[in-house]
Order: structure tokens, then C-alpha cells, then sequence
């Protein structure tokens, strides 16, 4: 049995991103120019948004590698500042978002948190024992 921990994500978050890429590739079925254009960008949205800053949390946690270098690395200040930029998001929208909005949006900022604190206990805990393994 291995000792080496696992960050679990909420299902549920990536139930939502896979929803918006089969949108995205639904729309692009049915826009041919989106196809053809290698500048096509998804309409704007909330759920985009912070799907946006999601993301890039979890590249900074080094739980998807980084889109420019292709490699898994942490920067805890870059993943603090993200999450950090969800809750200013959360405090401005307070009362104006759809009751699912708000959900998502809640559950995105707690399992970053949570995925946070672990990895930092895990990577304190593994810095005197060669790093945290990726």
C-alpha cells in the first residue's frame, strides 16, 4: 500500500467543466466559422468566469500543468491570490447570482481551500523527506 496522498476534487466541479466543453463543442458543430477561426472564443459568462480562475488555481496547486510549460509546479502565492480573486468575486455577486451560480461558486472556493491547505500540510510535511511529489 502506497503512502503517497491524493487530492480528490469534488465531482461535481468537473461534471461543470465538461458541461461547458460539450457546449463549446456543440456550438462549434453548429457555427462553422468557429471551426475555421483559431481566434474563437466561447461567449462570455459567468460559469466561464470562474471556471477561468478555477483553473488557473489549480495549476498554480500544480494539479494540471501549467499551459505554457506543459510541466506540474506549485505557487502558493499565485493559488492564494486566485482563490483570494474567487472570494472578491463571490463578495460582489452576493445576491445577484442564480441559486445554482451561487452553489457552484461556493463549492469551487471550498475545494480550493481545501485542496490548498492539504497540499501546503503535504508538501510541509514531505519537505525534510526529498518534496512532494506531483
Amino acid at each position: 500500500m502506497s503512502d503517497e496522498k491524493k487530492i480528490f476534487i469534488d465531482e461535481d466541479w468537473k461534471s461543470q467543466v465538461e458541461k461547458e466543453k460539450e457546449n463549446f463543442a456543440q456550438h462549434a458543430a453548429t457555427e462553422p466559422a468557429a471551426e475555421v477561426d483559431p481566434y474563437y472564443l466561447p461567449p462570455a459568462s459567468f460559469e466561464m468566469l470562474v471556471t477561468t480562475f478555477a483553473s488557473e488555481a489549480m495549476v498554480a496547486l500544480g494539479q494540471l500543468p501549467n499551459p505554457f510549460t506543459n510541466e506540474h509546479s506549485i505557487s502558493w502565492e499565485h493559488a492564494r491570490y486566485t482563490i483570494d480573486m474567487l472570494q472578491v468575486v463571490q463578495d460582489k455577486t452576493k445576491g445577484n447570482l442564480s441559486v445554482d451560480e451561487a452553489t457552484m461558486l461556493e463549492t469551487l472556493l471550498h475545494q480550493l481551500r481545501l485542496a490548498f491547505v492539504t497540499l501546503q500540510n503535504e508538501y510541509n510535511s514531505q519537505t525534510a523527506g526529498g518534496g512532494l511529489k506531483l
